[in-house]
């Protein structure tokens, strides 16, 4: 598969020296299956579980080939996994140095590179099935797995994540460093008493990046010593866990003003289908009587005057999308509460 190194253009520093910048486009395709939110990612070997073995669909941005960044993504995807996406949208564009895999061949005369990496989300009903031998749905906790909570606050936050971030800021140059530290701590896991925000995915990923609990902080390094403060998560290649947490963050919070939910759900579908999407995406579980008149009084849905027995018990009523909300609210979503640690 191609990486996400990119499409070269020179440019000039202040020095006199010239870089090569880089533009490589990534994608956080999402679907829900059996209320598992999945993400396509590529192997790039024949060990599933191995080091860096995943990857997002990614390719090279090329001028001549692509008339915009989102034909070139299209593209390149369709091309990785024959797949022909739907919705679509820009993440973010992702340009800190030293944040992306070198590639020794990519530095122009000078020496010098830099990489840029723009990330979009896509989402898709149900998990179509894959031709490409090398894709694979994989459950996007695998990759973050302390962000899902809806059975129970994740174990490892309490005896893993939390003592590691303490060691971290305990271990801050200077009292102020040390304060900022457990605040940023506190404000991303809920330490304490306060609420855990679904929302702050990205926030939470950079932070054990910062503290150096996630492989992608040592990669060059050989020193065995690192291991030892590792969480044991699988990384991705390049920066792709980033951004896999950018596009969970965006569409979780998405979900409270947009209702972006309907581009993964099927035509017809259950309130009880409904609300376990939601689940699924934002990690924690809803009281369904308060979600149902949520989504009442939202006026998202209309019945179809359908039933359905394909829910394990007694017959269902199945409700379509309001397509008409789009015009009635500038800003129809499901708010899903705050949580705390229990």
């Amino acid at each position: 598969m191609a990486n996400s190194k990119s499409h070269k253009a020179h440019q000039p520093s202040q020095s006199g020296a010239h870089y090569d910048i880089m533009v490589g486009l990534s994608a956080v395709i999402v679907t829900v299956s059996k209320e598992t939110p999945c993400v396509l990612v590529v192997r790039q070997n024949q060990e599933p579980e191995s080091c860096d073995s995943a990857a997002l669909p990614s390719g090279t941005f090329e001028p001549a080939l692509h008339p915009t960044l989102e034909t070139g993504l299209r593209a390149w995807v369709q091309a990785q996994t024959y797949l022909e996406l739907g919705y679509v949208e820009q993440l973010y564009t992702f340009g800190d140095r030293g944040r992306e895999e070198p590639d020794p061949g990519s530095a122009g005369a000078s020496g010098q590179a830099h990489s840029l990496s723009i990330g979009y989300l896509a989402l898709t009903r149900d998990a179509p099935k894959l031709r490409a031998p090398d894709n694979i749905w994989r459950s996007w906790y695998h990759y973050l797995p302390w962000e899902d909570w809806r059975e129970s606050p994740p174990r490892m936050i309490a005896e893993n994540i939390e003592p590691a971030l303490k060691r971290w800021a305990d271990a801050a140059p200077d009292a102020a460093v040390k304060r900022t530290r457990r605040e940023r701590a506190r404000s991303c896991f809920g330490f304490g008493h306060l609420a855990w925000d679904e929302e702050k995915v990205l926030e939470r990923y950079e932070l054990l990046f910062e503290a150096g609990l996630v492989a992608e902080a040592h990669r060059g390094q050989t020193d065995p010593a690192h291991s030892a403060a590792l969480l044991g998560t699988p990384a991705m290649s390049f920066d792709h866990r980033r951004i896999l947490a950018t596009g969970m963050g965006r569409l979780r919070g998405k979900l409270k003003y947009r209702p972006v939910v309907f581009e993964l759900m099927p035509p017809a579908f259950t309130l009880l289908h409904l609300q376990r999407t939601v689940e699924a995406i934002s990690g924690v579980r809803l009281h369904k009587q308060n979600f149902r008149r949520l989504v009442e009084k939202e006026g998202l849905v209309e019945g179809t005057g359908k039933l359905t027995t394909k829910t394990g018990g007694r017959p269902a009523e199945q409700f379509r999308f309001r397509r008409e909300v789009m015009s009635e609210r500038p800003a129809p979503g499901l708010r899903v509460p705050p949580v705390t640690r229990r």
